[in-house]
């Protein structure tokens, strides 16, 4: 699988494995069939409820701790430095791992600023091994690129076909910052399995849609973490190095681009939610 190279020098799979909405309970399988498939690079994070699945597979997949990359991220119910370093304590210990790979703040709500402090404690003590933010847009992310004394190597954002993301690709650029995609299927909407340009991308590669739409972004140097629970589905997203799209085909899709998201982070009803989201799908809070 190829990789890119971070702003701080690490290594970083271009292709990996989503945890996001697999059950506490099916976790620990997928992660280790997904590892299996050969996905290197497992994203989870605090808010997902499920990174003992993802440790447990770790500890019993065989392959080296140094040959995996993962990925979690600081909830909003954590944030704050002193919080946010009490929880990466945690995650690493549900983890089953001494450093995590790359860590991220979740959400821009909440004292995110104390939560990066807690990160960039945590990364030059060795716990870390590089540090970045998720769904922060515009002015927030420069804001807090512009005061913090590690820059974040990347930003994850809701990322696909459809919505290409050219102008946060471009303001991240000057930070060296790099883009990581999630919903890289556009979770399955917009007719993204059946669209009849990737269909026809497709045909000239013996290719899938998704398979088409994932060699896209990792084409254009984007991180992407489809999530699938099904085994088979694993192995066919992960089968993308054995072709490369044409110059014109590159130029059909990135034709598609509408702009439009799925997720509006400056709404406040979204705000709202995700600052009440643990006391609703909290495994504990749930079975009180």
């Amino acid at each position: 699988m190829k990789t890119i190279l971070l702003n701080n020098g690490v290594e970083m799979p271009v292709l990996g494995y989503g945890v996001y909405l697999v059950s506490p309970e099916e976790c620990e399988r997928c992660v280790l069939e997904a590892i299996g498939t050969g996905y290197r690079l497992i994203d989870t994070a605090q808010a997902y409820y499920n990174e003992e699945g993802v440790g447990a597979a770790v500890s019993k997949c065989g392959v080296p701790r140094s040959e995996l990359f993962l990925t979690t991220k600081v909830w909003i119910s954590n944030a704050g430095e002193e919080k946010a370093a009490r929880s990466i304590d945690e995650s690493l210990r549900k983890l089953g791992t001494d450093y995590i790979d790359l860590l991220l703040v979740h959400q821009p709500f909440g004292d995110y600023y104390g939560t990066y402090r807690a990160m960039e404690k945590a990364y030059r003590n060795g716990k870390v091994r590089a540090i970045g933010l998720s769904n922060f847009y515009d002015a927030r992310f420069v804001d807090l690129a512009e005061n913090m004394d590690v820059k974040p190597a990347v930003l994850q954002l809701e990322t696909h076909v459809f919505s290409q993301q050219y102008r946060m690709r471009g303001l991240i650029k000057d930070y060296d910052t790099r883009l990581m995609a999630w919903g890289p299927l556009a979770q399955g909407t917009d007719g993204i399995f059946t669209d009849e340009r990737l269909k026809t991308v497709g045909a000239r590669y013996d290719k899938t849609n998704a398979q088409v739409a994932l060699k896209f972004l990792t084409s254009e140097g984007i991180v992407a973490i489809p999530k699938t629970t099904h085994k088979e589905r694993m192995a066919s997203n992960f089968a993308i190095d054995d072709f490369e799209l044409s110059a014109e085909d590159m130029e059909t899709i990135r034709r598609m681009d509408t702009g439009k998201l799925k997720t509006d982070f400056n709404d406040p009803v979204l705000a709202k939610y995700l600052l009440d989201y643990d006391k609703q799908f909290n495994p504990i809070n749930r079975q009180k």
